[in-house]
């Protein structure tokens, strides 16, 4: 049956075709959830424990290890790595690439089993750990919040109403609230008086513990009913604290009487924010994953005017960053690279095949276009960056099938055929090899967007995206295309001149014909050119995802280990002075002590460390970006010669972290520490283009740790813990309990006076057993000093030590990794420590093994429908030989341009590969046709050829131009060169090497049969 045939004489088919993708299309694109990346899902669970007092070894070997013993039982775990800290354990679970996104909530209720069980071995003094598996949650509304002369108790206010107000926003899923100040109740007792009248610390603590306590007082019953009891009013402000009586060796005193009792800010918060030099406070939005988010941000946006006369004067709430608006303008930038592309298809195809034949396949081609957004809306894909892209990647490829059908049905209606005769011949002949070329072009693909790690999660859309804009091309050339010539192409008579006798086509067949008598001289030079095209493959700088293209940047500050958070902020006021005096600064924001709230779903926050800090910098383009960070690096590098002071670019995609990144393991921290060290010095002198080398284990801190003076102390009855609690009294302070204000619990600290002189000698403790105050030096033989590692970190229940370090921005990881990887890999190891390469390295190792997987099948799939199109093998041969070819035009094409053959090049690499096969597939389909019909091998050859130059070029113009508008775009420009330069090589490939080798293939069948 012939489609096209059916199409002309069935119009009432076609023409439902039609209105449905062009409304269906309307339709979707105005529903279509809108994201600024693809969503690919952050398979991983955090599990925070706590152990006050233990070092960071105690941490890792006490409670990380059984922790993570339990977790490695699970066959879904993929990598454990763990953060140790003075006190503190932090566990993150990475689930393997294989599970999907609905497969987690059963794993992480398995894994919170799992830590749940291993959690009764751990020892005393403990907190139950925390499983959070909501860490991939992205914020992508985030505002900073400023109140400048407001209270810290108004900020909170502030935040709690503007939280409560923006989670009645519909769609919205969540609001984090991020560096509100922490505030407490401080009860400073007089140590003189204290201890004139014999009372301990524990006495004090004890009755501010139960001062504001929640406890059940039971239920009287009456009758039939029963009353509840409420516990007594507690004391609820600063001042029915100080009110407090204190009993003790049969005596009560006033707390007011012998301590001062104020509220106050706490002097080591978690995490300082300020926002263009002032102080802030974060707010974080997060939308439901159903919910389109442009229209969630538009709602957001909406609702915070509605607000705007409840908003307390000199409250400000300046964004850091609007999915919504990036979603929306990017939309906007597609419409207008969609339109530019549709523009110039018509505008080619009328100045070479008349505005008939353009009016017909511009036609087809928006009908494509729509109709593919119908079914992206019907299957839930999103239009976000990738399957955004993934149309302009196709358009090259769509416009195929209906330029073929046409030039066919037109060529033969000037030749005197009727419409349906034409498009019977047309697409008769065509339909099942351009079928056959179109699952081919699919099947390029589908090794990246079946990868079931998070590259091929992230790049599924691309797959899809082409999947069915090539098929739904396919369809509606066959149909559509056919109807459009019936009712615009003119039919001619049998005696009208030659359609192929122009001079672009006498010149082809000269050209031909003298390169099918010099045929082994081009074979020589196709291969000779190749060879040295792949030579040049090498020269290539190679880049994983690319720099994003939105304008902004970030700084990385970190000053020695044990810095306190409040000379990390002082630092970072220094650098925003620096930025306040640039005009190319739009905006910036200050985190001191960790990173931001999750604002991108590419984004990874530091983790929580008083010595780091970070900053977000938007200029008002990208191009202000290399400038302002070159300057900006000097800057931090000449001002904080004693940290390290480095600038990131923002990239597109998974991954992330250091460029150049190197791991060591095993089991002694001194050791592990002797390998960083010789490690980083290596990188230093194996490249000038290695900066910024670290160790993320920094320095070991200096520790004091008192001698216990086991007799004395024993028989004075003081014990360890008592020493250890006194010294945190006169120190950080002992939380003894909480008040109560509306939904806040503020601590109450109970410690010694924050004024004056301190020595730590001089401090005395109460001994429970003579119920009276010693001196602590009388219960120690004193202080020692040791240097403590306060950041172990573990991979795989093994003690490991990352080296990372940082590149020119005009280079790539992958060149100056080359440089150092010989050194780093000739370190010679101790036994039981081993090597492995992190950072880009394994990301793209990563990638490039999982698209490895895939490929074999992919590429199984696409000879096999070669070869049954043909039913032979020599032909597909033809075809599959030209595939190396198609990386001449590539490497031309980057080199020339010095841009680096990134993912998103190879992904055009993939394209360029399916449109080259499918151009060859038609042409030799379309030789053994004149062949059949009696022809020499020659003349068929150079007729069949002839008859094909119009399509291939005009499909390879139409591609080449209609991908200039994203030379503009930092994501695709890469790609859109690869196809270019490919596309325009790959056009003399199609006409002249396919050819060629054709004649060189049958010219021995040719002479046997003469």
């Amino acid at each position: 049956m012939n489609i096209a045939r059916l199409s002309i004489e069935k119009p009432l088919y076609t023409w439902l075709i039609i209105l449905i993708s062009l409304v269906g299309g309307i339709w979707g694109f105005a529903t279509l959830g809108r994201l600024e990346d693809p969503a690919f899902t952050i398979k991983q669970a955090v599990i925070a424990t706590q152990y006050p007092g233990a070092t960071a070894e105690q941490v890792a070997l006490e409670v990380s290890e059984p922790l993570e013993s339990a977790i490695q039982k699970m066959d879904e775990v993929d990598i454990i790595t763990s953060v140790n800290q003075p006190g503190q354990s932090l566990i993150e679970v990475e689930i393997k690439s294989t599970y999907d996104g609905g497969e987690l909530p059963a794993i992480w209720t398995k894994l919170r089993a799992r830590v749940g069980d291993a959690a009764r071995t751990l020892p005393d003094g403990v907190s139950a750990p925390f499983v959070n598996d909501s860490f991939g949650d992205v914020y992508g509304l985030f505002y900073a919040v400023t109140a400048p002369g407001y209270s810290d108790a108004e900020q909170h206010e502030l935040a709690t109403w503007l939280r409560r107000e923006l989670l009645a926003v519909p769609g919205v899923a969540g609001v984090e609230v991020a560096g509100l100040p922490d505030e407490a109740i401080f009860v400073e007792p007089d140590l003189a008086l204290s201890v004139n009248q014999n009372v301990p610390v524990q006495a004090i603590a004890n009755a501010i513990a139960t001062a504001d306590s929640v406890r059940d007082a039971g239920t009287l019953r009456n009758g039939d009913g029963k009353t509840a009891i409420l516990r007594p009013e507690g004391s609820d402000s600063v001042d029915a604290i100080a009110g407090l009586s204190v009993g003790t060796q049969g005596k009560v005193i006033n707390l007011f009487d012998m301590a001062q009792v104020h509220r106050g800010r706490q002097a080591d918060p978690d995490l300082i924010i300020r926002h263009n030099g002032g102080e802030a406070f974060s707010l974080g939005i997060a939308g439901l994953a159903t919910e389109n988010i442009v229209e969630v941000g538009q709602r957001v946006d909406a609702h915070l005017a509605e607000l705007d006369g409840d908003i307390p004067a000199g409250v400000t709430l300046e964004p850091i960053y609007q999915q919504h608006v990036v979603v929306e303008e990017a939309s906007n930038a597609f419409l207008v690279n969609l339109a530019m592309s549709v523009a110039i298809v018509v505008a080619v195809l009328a100045l070479f095949m008349g505005w008939r034949a353009a009016v017909v396949v511009g036609a087809t081609l928006l009908l494509t276009v729509v109709g593919t957004l119908l079914f992206m809306a019907l299957f839930s894909i999103e239009m976000e960056r990738i399957s955004l892209g993934a149309l302009i990647i196709a358009m090259g490829m769509l416009v195929d099938n209906a330029i073929v059908v046409a030039e066919g049905m037109q060529i033969a209606m000037l030749r005197g055929k009727p419409s349906r005769a034409a498009a019977d011949e047309a697409a008769g002949k065509t339909q099942i090899p351009l079928l056959g070329a179109t699952v081919i072009g699919i099947m390029a693909f589908a090794g990246i967007g079946l990868s079931p790690d998070a590259t091929g999660e992230f790049l599924f859309s691309l797959f899809a995206v082409i999947g069915i804009s090539l098929l739904l091309s396919w369809v509606l050339a066959l149909t559509v295309t056919p109807l459009l010539g019936h009712y615009f192409f003119k039919q001619g008579h049998a005696d009208a001149a030659d359609a192929y006798g122009g001079p672009l086509f006498r010149a082809y067949a000269a050209t031909l014909r003298a390169a099918l008598r010099l045929r082994w001289l081009v074979v020589v030079g196709l291969v000779a050119v190749t060879a040295a095209c792949f030579a040049g493959f090498g020269l290539m700088k190679q880049q994983f995802f690319p720099n994003s293209n939105t304008p902004l940047f970030f700084v990385h500050y970190k000053l020695p280990q044990g810095t306190p958070i409040e000379t990390t902020a002082g630092d970072l006021a220094r650098v925003e002075a620096w930025l306040n005096k640039r005009s190319d600064v739009l905006a910036y924001t200050t985190f001191a002590g960790q990173g931001a709230t999750r604002f991108m779903l590419t984004y990874a926050a530091e983790k929580p460390n008083p010595s780091y800090g970070h900053m977000i910098v938007r200029t008002a383009s990208i191009e202000d970006i290399p400038a302002l960070q070159a300057d900006l690096e000097a800057f931090g590098t000449a001002t904080f010669p004693e940290g390290e002071f480095r600038t990131r670019r923002l990239v597109f995609g998974p991954g992330g972290g250091d460029p150049i990144q190197v791991r060591f393991s095993g089991p002694d921290p001194a050791v592990l520490r002797q390998l960083a060290d010789t490690a980083m010095g290596e990188m230093r002198a194996a490249s000038d283009n290695i900066t910024g080398v670290r160790s993320n284990w920094y320095e070991q801190e200096l520790a004091l740790r008192p001698v216990y003076a086991t007799e004395r102390a024993q028989i004075a009855g003081v014990s360890r813990d008592d020493i250890a609690d006194m010294l945190r009294f006169s120190t950080d302070g002992i939380t003894s309990g909480v008040l109560r204000e509306r939904d806040r619990l503020i601590p109450i600290i109970v410690r010694r006076p924050a004024d004056g002189p301190y020595s730590i000698v001089d401090q005395v403790v109460y001994s429970p057993l003579s119920e009276t105050f010693v001196p602590v030096e009388q219960m120690v033989d004193g202080f020692e000093y040791e240097a403590v590692n306060t950041l172990v970190h573990r991979r795989d229940r093994l003690l490991t030590v990352t080296v990372g370090a940082d590149i020119p921005a005009d280079l790539t990881a992958a060149q100056v990794h080359a440089e150092v990887r010989p050194v780093i890999e000739a370190i010679d190891l101790p036994p039981g420590y081993r090597m492995e390469w992190g950072g880009e390295f394994e990301d793209s190792a990563k990638a490039q093994e999982s698209l490895g997987k895939q490929l074999p099948l992919s590429l199984l799939i696409m000879v096999l429908i070669s070869i049954l199109l043909f039913n032979a093998i020599r032909q597909p041969v033809i075809i599959w030989l030209l595939v190396p070819m198609s990386v001449n035009g590539v490497v031309i094409g980057l080199l020339g341009t010095g841009l680096p053959f990134t993912f998103t090049a190879l992904l055009g690499l993939l394209s360029l590969s399916g449109m080259l096969i499918k151009n060859g597939i038609v042409l030799v389909e379309e030789i053994d046709l004149v062949r059949a019909e009696g022809k020499p091998l020659r003349a068929a050859i150079v007729e069949a050829s002839v008859s094909r130059i119009r399509p291939v070029m005009l499909a390879a113009v139409t591609t080449i131009l209609g991908m200039a508008p994203l030379l503009w775009d930092a994501f695709f420009v890469s790609m859109a060169v690869t196809i270019m330069g490919g596309l325009a090589f790959a056009t003399v490939l199609t006409l002249i090497a396919a050819p060629v080798f054709y004649d060189l293939f049958f010219s021995r069948e040719a002479r046997a049969g003469a």
